[in-house]
């Protein structure tokens, strides 16, 4: 028993002692916006390989999600003679909730890991190493354009991820279930307050940060083998993916 507690306690501190340590690498790493020189090349290499790479795989996971969203709402409020009420369901579940959450996680699924890995990478071929003895600051070199990259990527990507999704969930709804046009828009309108937009802009801001944060800090911490780099990717992409249910419900609770 006392084993048992001792290894439980161990943990408990490793854990807050790597928390600690990736929120002061990710200021460290913030700060760096406020002092020049600013590599802008690096950033636009960045934004293109984070936000352009993973815009295939948002568009499609829209769409079927929003596709999914209006079959399941039209047979449910079907039963209560509400199917008028249909673009407003799909739209406030996709801008509100499925929007960020799946965005985030499939972001964290394309671009997450590859940063994680990559960054692995530099430590095992000592790149990192070799950068501060050039007198080269890794962090702004290597770790700031991921994180600003992820920063803007998310938040535009979640964007289109939710116009395709009304658009796939209004061909379900009124091309294919046969819901008047006129019914489904004006319900969206309707329903769709500058809240509910406020609220899934904060959730994808806030999963983005979340994302950059961990990712770039597992790669940057990982041990310098193989084996390190492989698992530090399984972390982060596992610690990512949990971390964002958790705040989803954190922010959710406090917009609500």
């Amino acid at each position: 028993m006392l084993r048992w507690c001792g290894a439980v306690g161990r943990g408990t501190l490793r854990g807050v002692e790597q928390v600690g340590d990736a929120t002061l690498l990710t200021l460290r790493t913030l700060l760096c916006l406020f002092a020049p020189p600013w590599r802008l090349r690096n950033f636009v290499a960045q934004l293109y390989a984070i936000g352009v790479g993973s815009l295939v795989i948002i568009a499609i996971t829209g769409a079927f999600t929003g596709m999914v969203l209006a079959l399941q709402g039209y047979y449910t409020l079907a039963k209560f003679g509400s199917e008028s009420l249909l673009g407003s369901a799909v739209a406030l579940s996709i801008i509100r909730e499925l929007g960020p959450v799946l965005g985030a996680l499939m972001m964290t699924g394309r671009a997450g890991s590859s940063i994680t890995a990559e960054i692995g990478i530099m430590r095992v071929t000592e790149q990192l190493d070799a950068l501060e003895m050039m007198a080269v600051n890794p962090v702004r070199q290597i770790l700031l354009p991921r994180i600003v990259a992820v920063l803007i990527a998310l938040p535009l990507l979640v964007a289109i991820f939710d116009v395709v999704g009304l658009a796939a969930g209004y061909l379900v709804g009124v091309d294919l279930l046969g819901v008047n046009a006129g019914s489904y828009i004006g319900e969206t309108v309707d329903k769709v307050t500058m809240h509910d937009l406020t609220t899934g802009w904060a959730k994808s801001a806030g999963f983005a940060l979340l994302l950059g944060a961990v990712c770039t800090f597992m790669g940057f911490r990982a041990e310098p083998t193989t084996e390190g780099v492989a698992q530090a990717t399984t972390r982060a992409v596992v610690i990512t993916s949990v971390s964002i249910l958790v705040m989803d419900y954190i922010i959710t609770s406090f917009f609500l």
